[in-house]
């Protein structure tokens, strides 16, 4: 994987291109919103289609609000944001909220159960 820094203070927030898209960083909270959001944002711009969000450990309902973000603007771009590898607490937070069905997101395999044939 070919993970090019960003500049500036932005390198902690979303890491490089992976596979046509990008990865965040280990933390997307309220404080890291806002920076996170725009950097994501050129990325999609860019011709982004997938963002991986295993190095997510630290998040909060902000989290949320900029991967639906995210999806909005490669919709308005005509495309589909793929989310993969969504923690199990934020595909849990996301169904509190009522938001798990506008997520296109698939979660990690290692939280994921499952389910063999009968």
């Amino acid at each position: 994987m070919n993970r090019a820094p960003l500049p500036g203070n932005l390198a902690g927030n979303v890491a490089g291109n992976v596979a046509g898209g990008f990865a965040t960083g280990p933390t997307l909270t309220h404080a890291s919103a806002r920076a996170t959001l725009a950097s994501g944002l050129e990325r999609i711009a860019g011709g982004a289609r997938s963002v991986d969000c295993a190095p997510l450990t630290q998040f909060d309902s902000s989290a949320l609000a900029v991967l639906l973000a995210w999806q909005r603007a490669a919709s308005a771009r005509g495309a589909t944001l793929e989310i993969v590898n969504l923690p199990a607490g934020l595909a849990s937070l996301a169904q509190a909220y009522g938001v798990d069905t506008l997520l296109s997101a698939r979660h990690s395999r290692s939280l994921d159960t499952e389910r063999s044939p009968s």
